[in-house]
């Protein structure tokens, strides 16, 4: 599908509070009808705060980058570059630690064309591979996995507020 009029582009200080309303309003958007209040606003005070959002952007092998239709921001990703969190990867991966597109442009390409560029992305940097968690509960998301080729691989924990919520890992291979 066209995606036309979309350009990414690396988020820098300056789009920091651009990047914190889009964070705020597409995590509402995907998950706020599955959680309680409480929990979700702990999140969003803690892990999406602007001082939060700073030290991720500031943080080496992190990188954030902002999906635009003309001058709005639709949708945005957080990549991180061989600093993985959790001991059974390794670091020839780029992880995909966020990719959320508003709700109104579901469906209209911007998600295909966000992993267009995070495979380009990869690629150049010579990874062997792209892996992700995704909640168990959101379908929606995992089958778009799926048809990209991302197969699970395990599990980790995911604390929303103080939920204790399981997430998917998924990896797709670059080079068979």
């Amino acid at each position: 599908m066209s995606t036309p009029n979309f350009n990414i582009q690396r988020a820098t200080e300056a789009d920091l509070e651009e990047l914190q309303s889009i964070s705020m309003r597409t995590f509402c958007q995907a998950f706020e009808r599955f959680n309680k209040a409480e929990d979700m606003e702990l999140y969003l005070t803690n892990c999406l705060s602007i001082e939060q959002l700073h030290t991720e952007m500031n943080t080496p092998g992190s990188e954030f980058y902002l999906g635009r239709m003309g001058n709005e921001a639709v949708g945005y990703l957080k990549l991180n570059h061989h600093n993985s969190k959790h001991d059974a990867l390794d670091t020839k991966g780029l992880e995909i630690e966020r990719i959320y597109v508003e709700e109104a442009y579901l469906g209209k390409g911007i998600g295909p064309a966000l992993f267009t560029f995070v495979r380009e992305l990869a690629e150049q940097g010579n990874a062997t591979h792209i892996w992700l968690g995704v909640w168990e509960h959101n379908s929606r998301a995992i089958r778009f996995y799926e048809k990209l080729a991302f197969i699970p691989f395990g599990t980790h924990v995911f604390m929303l507020g103080n939920d204790t919520q399981t997430d998917i890992l998924m990896r797709k291979e670059l080079y068979s």
